[in-house]
């Protein structure tokens, strides 16, 4: 049922009708994806919502995109992870091209087996081109039969988008404000901003240097060239205008967590004269570490020829349109299968495809009778000239991911996909790789990479990072005239490429790297034993993890438990609080990822540099020392109650153990422990979890004792305690170097605290960074420390390494170390010991 002005969609299932907040998935829950509703299904009919085309159908059944007849485009998801299924449980009932009515059936599903092998079967309709539409849902909750009126949809008339009415410039609002995000506003905090104003009616813009640009464009924000610190005016028109401002204001001013994925891991090596000189070998910059060699093989992006023009319009923006809608949904369906870093990424590059700039462009030049294809690449090449011409480099970098997107478009017009056989363990030349390549070359089983341009802050160095990719970036033009096949050294450790090395050479890199690996296939095959040391004592290698997918990496790589679950990623990046059912089954996720394991599961820690859209805090001069952790769950007892609820309800509860972080004194852990004695008890429930608390500030190692009578585990996150003992900020760019959790007054304070749990009873576990470091392990053990939580990837490394130690002698090192005057000298004292635990085993 459908005007000129406005159209009602019917449900497309029987069921219960869920906001997109309450879905238990990110990318839907934050909107990355577009405005819509989601449907708990009770009918294993999927039907059409409207009349319209079908654009596709996902090869695994479990989605399908509809245009409906006024130009709107739908994603219907059936259930959350049922991409994972490969089509098992689903029959399509039509096919890609063809038209549908209003209820005609389109999809047949089993409901029983969907339900038992995905997370949920909650289905999202989504509006993907949601900047052209506003919508309005009939219903917010309840139930709702197939066929009712679910939603109407309004379009966004363009006059209104270009024009605000007198009205609206009557409640014009302007600020000012610098921005704090790390490298300004590239791709994510340009992300971020969209976002937040979407939130509100109010037509949004940024204005800097004699600039503007809208919000609703990502690429227009990056476009204008803002830098971190620099200072930019936000104008909001709309009768909402003050609130947005206020929203953008903080937005812009308040670094994400996530941006700490874009930080490098090595900084750029420096260009020596010698290395300049030395035959044979090109300098670049270490973008992910490693030792590779292998034939070169160049990577080439996809070019077009010349466009003669003269395309009907018509036809070119509907196989634009259906382009548009198959990445899309490639995109989408792909997330479900990525870790945390790679889901990020590629939600940025979901926006992008929004981008009406971007959309302008294109089809401006299809109206004029380009091709779709030549329309995209001129649309996507132009913004890229814009970003890289700017005078800031990590923006060019961001230039990338446009091309990703451009590489993406062209495969789906061009109607194939890459034909590239990459010999296995080659060494990858190109000027410049996408993020799309990054994952196709490590599925090939390359050797590494190595690029002309790059940085190695860009997608492509994050994700060569999580795959394990040796990767080196910025090695000049002349890489692209070597010649191909011939055999190279990438030492990625040093950001070195070795164009001419010889025959011992390349042995000496083959034995090395059959070493490494050879030694990482034998921890790997015990990485599921216990980590004994040489007399008989038990260490607990845990994983720190912050979601279901984290927790099943940890459980394939052998980890003992979960030593730390951050709760964080279920309230950040979104505009409400997730819900109690929300957060039990996400945590109720991680237990059952860990099998029969213990999961130590972390409350809320927010506060400080980490803010929450829908929880304003008051300004701080100095966050850090402000509210945040359990002060902040005493000051907004609503949301650690709801949380708490939450842990309570998960099965088996003897799995869950809480964890209470930035406890400073007894008091605080004594409120909690009645509090959940409390809950449980209005809950019916006998049975109570461990209840822990992190040693994170000095007085909490100062009161150790007291905290050890009445707490049943303590958990030392060095992060916090180092550069509150240190008093340096770990993000201040010339200080973290300095932050160093091995400084013997850390140590102290960790001896301190071990000794005062056993007098206790108690045993203590440390999940900062330093339990992943291999030069701490034996100080650590020897100090008193039981459970070591550390990265997934780290598990079977540091299991095998605590099977070469004695604690005896740890005790030996630990009680040497104490004295030193300094970090470094611990650090030399340790590897001084490492050297002697080799040499030990190898006369054995």
């Amino acid at each position: 049922m459908h005007n000129n002005k406005q159209m009602t969609l019917s449900a497309p299932f029987s069921g219960a009708v869920i906001t997109l907040t309450q879905i238990p998935d990110p990318v839907f829950a934050n909107g990355a994806m577009g405005d819509g509703v989601a449907i708990d299904p009770l009918d294993d009919v999927l039907h059409a919502p409207c009349a319209g085309v079908i654009i596709n159908v996902a090869r695994t059944r479990h989605a399908i995109n509809l245009r409906a007849d006024n130009g709107s485009e739908w994603l219907l998801h059936v259930g959350i992870d049922s991409v994972e299924l490969e089509g098992e449980g689903f029959q399509a009932l039509v096919k890609e091209g063809q038209r549908v009515t209003e209820g005609q059936p389109l999809l047949r599903i089993d409901l029983d087996y969907v339900a038992r092998h995905s997370r949920t079967l909650i289905s999202p309709l989504i509006l993907l081109n949601s900047d052209r539409f506003t919508l309005s849902l009939a219903r917010t909750s309840g139930s709702i039969n197939v066929g009712e009126p679910l939603l109407t949809m309004t379009p966004v008339a363009r006059q209104e988008q270009d024009s605000p009415s007198s009205d609206i410039r009557a409640r014009q609002v302007r600020g000012s404000i610098r921005v704090a995000h790390t490298g300004g506003l590239h791709a994510r905090p340009a992300a971020l901003v969209r976002q937040t104003a979407r939130q509100f009616s109010s037509h949004v813009e940024l204005h800097f240097a004699g600039a503007s640009a809208s919000t609703d464009s990502v690429t227009g924000l990056m476009g204008l060239g803002i830098a971190e610190q620099d200072e930019v005016e936000v104008v909001c028109l709309g009768h909402d205008s003050e609130v947005a401002l206020q929203a953008l204001l903080k937005a812009l001013s308040t670094p994400s967590p996530d941006e700490k994925l874009s930080t490098p891991v090595t900084a750029d090596l420096p260009r020596t004269e010698h290395a300049e000189r030395e035959p044979g070998v090109m300098i670049g910059v270490t973008a992910s570490p490693g030792l590779a060699s292998g034939p070169l093989f160049r990577l080439d992006t996809i070019e077009l020829g010349d466009d003669p023009g003269g395309h009907r319009p018509d036809e070119q923006r509907q196989i634009f349109t259906e382009a548009l809608a198959q990445v899309r949904a490639d995109i989408s369906g792909s997330l479900d299968h990525q870790n945390h870093e790679q889901s990020a990424i590629f939600a940025t590059h979901l926006a992008m495809l929004e981008d009406p700039a971007l959309l302008g462009i294109a089809h401006d030049a299809i109206d004029q009778g380009h091709s779709a294809g030549h329309a995209w690449s001129e649309a996507v090449l132009r913004q890229c000239a814009v970003l890289e011409n700017l005078d800031n480099p990590l923006l060019a970098e961001r230039a990338n991911d446009l091309r990703d997107l451009r590489q993406r478009m062209l495969l789906s017009l061009l109607g194939d996909a890459r034909d590239v056989e990459v010999p296995p363990g080659a060494i990858v030349v190109a000027r410049e790789l996408t993020p799309s390549d990054l994952l196709m070359l490590a599925e090939c089983g390359v050797g590494g990479i190595c690029m002309a341009d790059g940085g190695a802050t860009s997608h492509v160095a994050i994700l060569a990072r999580g795959q394990g990719l040796p990767c080196v970036v910025a090695l000049g033009a002349t890489l692209l005239d070597v010649a191909i096949g011939q055999e190279v050294v990438l030492d990625a450790d040093n950001g070195r490429l070795e164009i001419s090395p010889d025959e011992a050479r390349l042995r000496g890199i083959q034995g090395l790297r059959s070493q490494r690996f050879e030694q990482r296939q034998r921890q790997q095959q015990h990485a599921h034993l216990p980590a004994l040391t040489q007399d008989g004592v038990n260490i607990d290698i845990a994983a720190n993890v912050a979601s279901r997918a984290d927790a099943e990496n940890a459980q394939l790589n052998g980890a003992d438990g979960v030593g730390l679950l951050r709760t964080e990623f279920l309230f950040v990046d979104r505009s409400t609080a997730p819900t109690e059912d929300e957060q039990r089954a996400a945590y109720q996720a991680v237990l059952d990822a860990m099998d029969a394991k213990p999961v130590i599961i972390r409350t809320i820690d927010v506060g400080g540099d980490k803010q929450l859209e829908y929880l304003p805090l008051p300004a701080e001069a100095n966050p850090v020392l402000g509210l945040r952790g359990i002060r902040l769950g005493q000051a907004r007892p609503e949301l650690l109650d709801q949380q708490l609820r939450a842990l309570l309800r998960v099965t088996p509860l003897a799995r869950c153990r809480i964890l209470l972080p930035m406890i400073t004194e007894v008091s605080e852990l004594l409120a909690v422990r009645g509090r959940i004695d409390e809950l449980a008890q209005a809950l019916g429930l006998t049975e109570r979890p461990q209840l822990g608390v992190m040693i994170e500030v000095p007085s909490a190692a100062l009161m150790a004792e007291q905290l050890a009578e009445h707490a049943d585990f303590l958990s030392i996150g060095t992060n916090d305690l180092s550069q509150y003992t240190l008093a340096m900020d770990r993000d201040h760019a010339g200080l973290a170097a300095r932050v160093d959790a091995l400084h013997p007054a850390l140590l102290r304070l960790i001896a301190m605290t071990c000794d005062a749990a056993h007098g206790k009873g108690r045993w203590v576990g440390v999940c900062g960074a330093l339990a992943s470091d291999p030069l701490a392990t034996a100080v650590l053990i020897g100090l008193g420390v039981r459970e070591l939580s550390v990265s997934p990837p780290n598990v079977a490394q540091i299991k095998a390494q605590v099977r070469e130690l004695d604690t005896r002698h740890c005790q030996t090192l630990a009680h040497h170390v104490l004295n030193l005057s300094g970090a470094e000298a611990v650090r030399e004292a340790c590897r001084t010991f490492q050297t002697q635990v080799v040499a030990q085993k190898n006369i054995a």
